[in-house]
């Protein structure tokens, strides 16, 4: 893919971002419903606004789209797809229902099974994180009024390039919903290291996001997750010079598998 081409799905991939963020803030700042899905995780209208929202602008870049909240699609038409967007429009649902501000909208491109690009907001907030091949990774706050009228590059002017380490003790970051006996044990063996390592607990793609920024050092996730849920912070982190690999092997995630359920991963300086 071109550097130009890239641009305009980048411009494009914050758009959606946005636009899914709205919906969410809309539904979020008065009473809802909560429905649970077969697998027994929640689902709120916020979920399927932001899903109709994203999809305005997706669908017009001719990439087909692989979410959370659109229709199962079986993996003999998708292996055809050497280039797919990956979107989750609520990623935190859980969080979004506790009314934390823990949330985000994430949409990734997957290029043959990886990721090039990651676009992440976090509506409460207003900050979006971006990364893609040649760009780099950065951070924008008050996202919504720069990018209003913006061209990318008024977007890249006005964003921050992600910061290296901070000064500060070691820090693990850990799924705020998701915590497993797993997790805990090798928060333990960094101790081991690290006495005085602190760790923090967050919840959605904000975990990856923290280790892509140089708030925390590692993220492990040894618990279920599926492909939407990470790809747009894989490629944020990668562009960063993170890695969210697999432990046993030390390779990286892998994209628009037949089976969409991510194996367990760690996100560390690459």
């Amino acid at each position: 893919m071109t550097t130009t081409d890239l641009k305009v799905l980048l411009q494009d991939a914050i758009v959606a971002t946005i636009d899914g963020g709205k919906e969410i803030l809309d539904v979020y700042v008065n009473e809802f419903d909560v429905e649970y899905k077969e697998d027994n995780s929640p689902l709120t209208i916020a979920d399927k606004r932001a899903h109709n929202a994203i999809m305005k602008t997706l669908e017009k870049t001719g990439v087909p789209v692989l979410s959370e909240e659109g229709r199962s699609i079986a993996f003999e038409e998708r292996s055809k797809w050497p280039l797919l967007w990956v979107v989750d429009p609520l990623d935190g649902t859980k969080e979004f229902i506790k009314r934390n501000g823990e949330f985000t909208v994430n949409i990734a491109l997957v290029e043959n099974g990886a990721p090039i690009m990651g676009v992440i907001y976090i509506p409460v907030e207003d900050t979006l994180y971006f990364g893609a091949d040649g760009f780099g990774s950065r951070r924008l706050t008050e996202a919504t009024a720069k990018i209003s009228k913006n061209t990318l590059e008024d977007t890249l002017n006005a964003s921050d390039a992600l910061p290296e380490k901070q000064e500060r003790v070691f820090t693990m970051v850990g799924s705020r919903s998701h915590m497993s006996d797993e997790t805990a044990q090798y928060f333990e063996g960094i101790r081991k290291e690290y006495p005085d390592a602190e760790v923090m607990s967050r919840g959605s793609s904000l975990k990856i996001c923290m280790v892509a920024e140089g708030s925390a050092d590692v993220y492990p996730r040894f618990a279920p997750t599926m492909e939407w849920d990470t790809a747009a912070g894989h490629a944020i982190a990668k562009y960063a010079g993170f890695e969210v690999v697999r432990p046993d092997d030390n390779l990286p995630l892998e994209y628009n598998k037949e089976d969409l359920l991510n194996p367990w991963f760690i996100v560390k300086k690459g």
